[in-house]
């Protein structure tokens, strides 16, 4: 079978449609269709800009999951209500 040794052959549907599996379901892909004909799924997850300083900042992400940590061990303070920070319009 040559170049779709190992493949598994799918169809689609009148409207286009494809399935790749129940594994697959519920996640986000970046469909990339090439000059050649082929189409390129690949697996993406999005966050939210006003998230991304969090991600792009290796210190305090770290410190967010060395909360997370603690947290899960049940090694929590309670330091009173938060509310009078809170920002409705957000």
């Amino acid at each position: 079978m040559g170049a779709f040794s190992g493949a598994e052959l799918k169809r689609t549907d009148a409207a286009g449609r494809i399935t790749i599996g129940k594994s697959n379901g519920g996640k986000l892909y970046a469909v990339e269709s090439r000059p050649n004909g082929d189409i390129l799924l690949s697996p993406v997850l999005v966050r939210h800009e006003r998230e991304a300083w969090l991600y792009d900042n290796a210190e305090a992400l770290a410190s967010v999951r060395r909360g997370l940590e603690q947290s899960a061990r049940g090694e929590t303070h309670d330091i009173g209500s938060f509310a009078q920070f809170a920002d409705d319009d957000e």
